[in-house]
């Protein structure tokens, strides 16, 4: 016997196929052309196939045993016996004593009478019997049966359900009648046909619709695609992974013609998946790089740094590995700090104009103030970039952009230049250096004052894009629920030490900004 399972995978291939019995039987390999119509058969007058299950027997050994002793001990009597116990039937009985068999020394004795009376003598006793022309008994004797034939032809002849010999014969119709029912059953037979053939046009279509809302359903799970995906745009191999998961449910055929993907594409899709995954040591190494780094390196500084391991691979094939793997960078935008406080002293001229290459350490300098939106507060920081390499030449961090803020930075990146350095400071016209304070610590260390256009973040790109750069790698998509604005600091002023130490850039050959300075013997 074929498990539920299979039989419902027969009956709609069976459907599929436009009830093409050979097709599905070649397909499958099982079952008979008999066995399959009888499964259709109960799947759509049912709507489904009965499961598995294993009847349990209704009576006992003990109880057929003492059923055949008491019809044996009391005459034979079927009747008889079924009504004592109450628990078996006439028919039932019958069966057991035929299985069993007369007890040994015992023979049975059948009460059934041998004599056959006409319909005409059957109705005669029962209208004696109504008559009060004697007793049951009296009536049943005279024509030579039992009292329960009797009965049961009482029964029958008044309950309208006589049986055939008990009726008379009907008139013949006349032609006209017959034709009238042939017609009659003409259209009905027609009519039966156009709704079993409208029957499986609309199984046909409920198949077809519930396919494609599978292919959907596996696709968004397997594949983790958005909602609204459109299989055509599938990829060959992200077809044949929804294929794979469908193959019990559905025929192979069925899936392709959904899917728009021929056979030999699927099967050579089915051999490149099997085949062993050459980059299977590659994408442990690419998952652990990029973990170390916190995850906001790309696939150019991944294969820097596996390139400084010695791994030599392209970087194609790391920028397709870390798709597969889903290492992907996060960039996130937000409303950045604005700390213009209008016109309050001359603004210092563009010496900078948006050349921030530079061919020494301490010749261009570039500053701004970023801000930290945190559930704990606001937290602030103020950078100098140098233009030679991209450094954090010092930097200070706050919860407020004050003067004491900047002025810190300023005093600490001064503290650290050699005697004949006099950098141009590039900066916007945020209030802070427009300060009395900041234009003072400038003149007494010969610093050059350089300032944007109002309003025009391209004249100070590069400081711009050291932050999103920051951002992005440590400050985005990262949860900052219960740390602290001093815990959160601490991160900040660890992260600007790798940057300087450890962070690789391909400008510099894909070193870092201290890396860079040691091979051109410009740090100890």
């Amino acid at each position: 016997m074929y498990p539920y399972e299979e039989r419902m995978r027969a009956v709609k291939a069976y459907i599929a196929s436009g009830y093409q019995a050979n097709q599905t039987i070649r397909e499958l390999g099982y079952p008979s052309h008999e066995a399959l119509r009888s499964w259709y058969r109960e799947y759509r007058e049912n709507g489904d196939l009965h499961r598995d299950f294993i009847r349990a027997p209704l009576h006992t050994e003990e109880q057929k045993a003492a059923a055949v002793a008491h019809y044996y001990a009391n005459g034979c009597n079927y009747t008889q016996t079924s009504k004592a116990l109450g628990y078996v039937d006439r028919e039932r009985l019958r069966q057991w004593v035929l299985e069993s068999g007369p007890p040994e020394g015992q023979p049975c004795i059948s009460r059934q009478s041998a004599v056959k009376c006409t319909p005409e003598q059957k109705r005669e006793a029962v209208v004696e019997f109504y008559a009060r022309g004697g007793g049951a008994e009296k009536i049943a004797n005279r024509y030579g049966v039992s009292h329960s034939n009797l009965y049961f032809w009482r029964e029958k002849l008044f309950a309208g359900e006589c049986t055939d010999e008990m009726k008379k014969p009907e008139e013949p119709l006349s032609e006209a009648a017959l034709e009238a029912l042939r017609a009659e059953n003409a259209a009905l037979v027609e009519a039966v046909k156009s709704l079993r053939r409208e029957n499986m046009e609309l199984e046909k279509t409920r198949h077809r619709l519930q396919l494609e809302v599978d292919v959907l359903k596996k696709a968004d799970e397997i594949l983790k695609k958005e909602e609204g995906v459109n299989p055509n745009n599938l990829s060959n191999q992200e077809k044949a992974t929804v294929i794979d998961a469908l193959r019990n449910a559905y025929r192979l055929k069925e899936l392709l013609d959904c899917l728009h993907l021929s056979k030999s594409s699927y099967f050579y899709q089915e051999r490149v998946l099997n085949r062993p995954d050459k980059y299977q040591n590659l994408r442990q190494e690419i998952r652990e790089a990029f973990a170390s780094v916190n995850g906001c390196y790309g696939y150019r500084r991944i294969h820097a740094v596996l390139k400084g391991l010695g791994r030599s691979v392209s970087e194609k094939v790391i920028r397709r590995v870390m798709k597969e793997e889903r290492l992907v960078v996060r960039n996130i935008r937000r409303r950045h700090y604005n700390s213009y406080l209008g016109e309050i002293s001359p603004a210092a001229p563009n010496l900078i104009n948006r050349n921030f290459h530079a061919e020494k350490p301490n010749e261009k300098w570039l500053t701004d103030i970023t801000e930290f939106r945190l559930p704990a507060g606001k937290v602030y920081l103020s950078p100098i970039i140098d233009c030679f390499d991209g450094m954090a030449v010092t930097w200070a961090i706050g919860t407020s952009p004050n003067a004491r803020l900047v002025n810190s930075m300023l005093d600490a990146a001064i503290s650290g230049l050699q005697e004949g350095e006099r950098p141009i400071l590039h900066s916007d016209r945020g209030g802070h250096y427009r300060w009395p304070g900041w234009i003072q610590r400038m003149r007494a260390a010969g610093l050059r004052r350089s300032m944007s256009a109002k309003g025009c973040s391209p004249d100070n790109a590069a400081c711009e894009g050291f932050f999103g750069r920051l951002k992005n790698e440590m400050f985005y998509g990262v949860s900052w629920e219960g740390v602290s604005l001093q815990q959160f600091i601490s991160t900040l002023d660890s992260y600007l030490h790798w940057y300087n130490r450890e962070r690789i850039k391909q400008s510099l050959g894909w070193r870092s900004p201290m890396d860079f300075r040691r091979s051109l013997g410009l740090t100890g």
